[in-house]
């Protein structure tokens, strides 16, 4: 048995050639496009993936919609960003996970190291899970960023990780991302903060992806989200050990927590009608 990978790109020219070198063993490649302009589809379809393409909407939307209308030849499926890179640990590890004859589980979440600088960031973005190898029918996703899963069904946690480029592109790129996130991100705490009750049990929950949760619910919560994200990061993850990428990192994640906090205050008081 194999695998199905799903990959959801848009302009990723720069990234896609090395992401196809790492699942190239698989014979059942997805390459999700949203209307790319660049040479991301030429790249796709010479190294024989199969391209479909949807206008982006949100995260949880388009992602939804790939596992409820694309084909996939296998049963489960294993999804990759193009600035992400699949190890010979972790192929060897979801083969193992496909085959089991008895695995209950529809779905695994898996780590990611974050890199910086050419550096790994060990301490300050680790271990970072994320669901991305599930039995598709088993799965849909919530948020307009950022998805959280809804799993229909028991779910582990692979031993191995992706090794994630998340700075490919530049700095730039990544501030403009992260700047159009924050904005998604605030409407979703925002409406979080009036449904969500925050579990103090899950706070010290051994399941990472429930404490995980609870601490972002815990965090809308919070006054000096800013200066508590840093000082979480830097001081209480040993930030510090990653030396001056791992600083880089936790400045910028406590600025685009800043952002965040300010778009949030806007939508508040947008709704209130006072100005801006």
């Amino acid at each position: 048995m194999s695998i199905s990978i799903l990959i959801l790109t848009l302009n990723e020219e720069v990234n896609l050639p090395e992401c196809l070198n790492t699942v190239q063993w698989a014979d059942d490649i997805v390459v999700f496009d949203s209307f790319s302009t660049d040479g991301t589809v030429a790249i796709a379809e010479a190294r024989g993936a199969r391209v479909i393409q949807r206008k982006f909407d949100n995260w949880s939307s388009h992602q939804n919609w790939a596992l409820e209308n694309i084909s996939f030849k296998y049963e489960w499926v294993f999804y990759i960003d193009a600035d992400e890179r699949m190890t010979g640990e972790l192929k060897e590890e979801l083969l193992h996970k496909a085959k089991k004859d008895r695995n209950e589980n529809v779905a695994y979440f898996c780590g990611r190291r974050n890199f910086l600088m050419g550096r790994w960031i060990s301490h300050v973005a680790s271990p970072s899970y994320v669901l991305r190898f599930f039995k598709a029918k088993h799965v849909l996703f919530e948020r307009l960023v950022n998805p959280v899963p809804v799993i229909d069904g028991p779910y582990g946690y692979l031993k191995n990780r992706l090794d994630h480029y998340n700075f490919s592109k530049g700095m730039t790129d990544w501030i403009e991302k992260h700047n159009r996130y924050s904005l998604l991100e605030a409407v979703e705490g925002d409406k979080a903060y009036g449904m969500d009750s925050l579990s103090l049990r899950d706070l010290f929950a051994s399941d990472p992806f429930k404490k995980r949760t609870a601490l972002k619910t815990l965090s809308f919560r919070l006054p000096f989200r800013p200066w508590g994200k840093f000082l979480y990061l830097y001081i209480i993850k040993r930030g510090f050990l990653d030396g001056g990428p791992g600083l880089t990192y936790c400045l910028l994640m406590s600025i685009y927590e800043y952002f965040i906090v300010l778009k949030t205050k806007e939508l508040r008081r947008r709704n209130k009608g006072l100005p801006i």
